[in-house]
């Protein structure tokens, strides 16, 4: 058997008075993450882990943001493109373990939720999916509630 780990990052601006997406969830809150897609920055930086584990590039390579096809799309959708992308090449994916960066909202509460979306969008167990939350201890964009920061490694195994 063969295994791969990937990384993936991504960021968002948080604007006022827009939806915020995470994990497949809206969250009420007053401001939230500005994007050409839903700007769900925990899924872009799932895929772009998954992409890179696979040597498949990057999100902004199949999804590009000039590409009127992926305007206000679901990124559960971009999620369930990229577990097809690797699914062609062979691989399916072991776990993931993902990091959200921000002020607000608490996301704990919404943790099951996202887990259940991200396992029905790569039809693995919710007990392969880790997402974690944490404070900029008010520093920074992030702490300035300017922006929303995701991290996200995987594993992803053939054969």
């Amino acid at each position: 058997m063969k295994i791969k780990v990937g990384f993936g990052f991504d960021v968002h601006q948080l604007k006022d008075n827009h939806p915020f997406v995470v994990g497949g969830v809206t969250l009420a809150h007053h401001k939230g993450a500005f994007g050409h897609s839903d700007a769900d920055v925990l899924l872009h930086a799932i895929c772009d882990a998954l992409l890179g584990a696979a040597n498949l590039r990057d999100i902004g390579f199949h999804f590009k943001n000039t590409d009127e096809r992926w305007r206000g799309i679901s990124s559960v959708i971009l999620l369930k493109e990229t577990v097809k992308l690797l699914t062609d090449k062979g691989w399916q994916v072991g776990n993931i373990d993902a990091m959200l960066c921000l002020e607000a909202p608490k996301i704990n509460p919404h943790i099951p939720q996202m887990q259940k979306n991200i396992a029905e969008a790569i039809n693995i167990s919710v007990d392969d999916i880790s997402i974690k939350a944490t404070t900029n201890e008010t520093m920074g964009f992030v702490g300035r509630e300017e922006g929303v920061v995701a991290y996200a490694v995987c594993l992803i195994e053939k054969g």
